[in-house]
């Protein structure tokens, strides 16, 4: 037999029954919330054009993307995320709804990832998307809902690292970098390298000053005094307006009763090219990885047509189900309630009762096996069934172990 027989790719998973019961209930427990916050599910397909994923600003790039052709030749990919089918779907299907329009998904996105802890190429997701309203309501709103999902799905020990990509955007065109330089940079604040970061700051051609409050980027970190330090540094009008947006959200945040799950963090800078605004991920000290992620994005509809603004979120469920196994917070599936026992004789009236206790709500097993050959009793232990219901000759005889 081929070893490729009896394996899977790398990347992807076997969800088994326990595992795959806690993450259909962590997935209804995120459409719970989105649904009682007014958010409509909707479903892209599974693949589309590569041209919705390759144009304007992508949040993936076409390196993870897996892609594959139809006849003729035309390029297709794996939905690698779900906000740029939805915002295709805004700009088309959905162009003649009345604003702000508020839409919700769960499933899978298929992308090419370095394989590392807590990363996988099959990825399930729940998020919403809000399309077609400006404003710090609208920002603040996108953020609750994410604090109230991963809480209904149990988690305790969890935050939100907030920041704007605004502030950052302002602070460079500022000190004039641009181009490669920029995007190093970037890069190296976004990951915290601070001996990279002072090194190459120590090659720019850019006053001491301005590396000096470069190099406190990536430690604006922390509480709402955050908010202040980082007001302190901007010497310029986009990246003040910024740090006000942060203040009012924050504010709204409060009036939710969220704020104790908020911290800020100044130097997450990552795809500054998507984002226009806020951005945000949840982190747990279980995990490395963030559990969700998401942000303003106000170009992306456009590129489909449609000039609305737009913000939104993503959970990543199995990162959260990892979280939730090192706190000790998943749920056991429930067992069979009852194994019932009949022979040919009494097939009709083992079916009727069968089908009675399922009405009622009960999960029933009926007992294939050859009574004489398999002990019933050692069965249902086996299978953790504490009922045993015995239908011989028209008579119910019931055992509980």
């Amino acid at each position: 037999m081929s070893y490729w027989k009896t394996h899977i790719p790398a990347g992807v998973q076997d969800f088994l029954p326990d595992e795959y019961y806690n993450k259909l209930l962590m997935e209804n427990k995120a459409r719970e919330i989105f649904d009682k916050w007014g958010y409509l599910e909707v479903e892209p397909p599974s693949f589309e054009y590569f041209d919705v994923f390759s144009e304007g600003k992508p949040s993936i790039e076409q390196e993870q993307m897996f892609k594959f052709f139809e006849p003729g030749n035309r390029i297709l990919v794996l939905r690698p995320d779900f906000t740029m089918p939805i915002a295709r779907i805004v700009a088309t299907k959905l162009r003649d709804e009345r604003l702000p329009i508020r839409l919700s998904y769960v499933g899978n996105v298929y992308r090419y990832e370095e394989l590392q802890s807590g990363k996988q190429r099959e990825i399930a997701q729940a998020g919403i998307e809000l399309m077609g309203i400006k404003g710090v309501e609208a920002d603040a709103e996108v953020i609750a809902i994410a604090i109230e999902s991963i809480k209904n799905m149990g988690l305790s020990n969890f935050q939100i690292d907030i920041g704007q990509v605004e502030f950052y955007k302002g602070l460079i065109e500022e000190c004039g970098i641009k181009g490669e330089e920029a995007d190093r940079l970037t890069s190296l604040i976004d990951n915290k390298n601070m001996l990279a970061l002072e090194l190459f700051l120590n090659k720019l051609n850019v006053s001491d000053n301005t590396k000096t409050f470069l190099k406190k980027l990536p430690l604006l970190y922390g509480d709402s005094s955050m908010l202040d330090e980082a007001y302190s540094i901007a010497n310029n009008s986009k990246s003040k307006k910024a740090v006000d947006n942060l203040y009012t959200v924050y504010e709204i945040l409060k009036d939710y009763g969220l704020s104790k799950y908020i911290t800020f963090d100044f130097g997450m800078v990552h795809s500054i090219n998507y984002y226009t605004g806020i951005i945000f991920k949840g982190m747990t000290s279980d995990i490395g990885y963030p559990i969700c992620g998401g942000g303003r994005y106000d170009g992306l509809v456009s590129e489909f047509g449609y000039d609305i603004p737009a913000t939104g979120f993503a959970l990543g469920i199995k990162r959260i189900l990892i979280a939730l196994e090192r706190q000790k917070g998943l749920f056991e599936r429930p067992n069979i309630d009852v194994l019932v026992v009949f022979d040919e004789e009494d097939r009709k009236q083992g079916y009727e009762y069968m089908g009675k206790l399922r009405k009622e709500g009960k999960r029933v097993e009926h007992f294939l096996l050859d009574r004489d050959k398999v002990d019933i009793k050692e069965y249902a232990i086996s299978k953790s069934i504490d009922k045993i219901v015995d239908i011989k000759k028209g008579k119910i005889e019931e055992m509980i172990l």
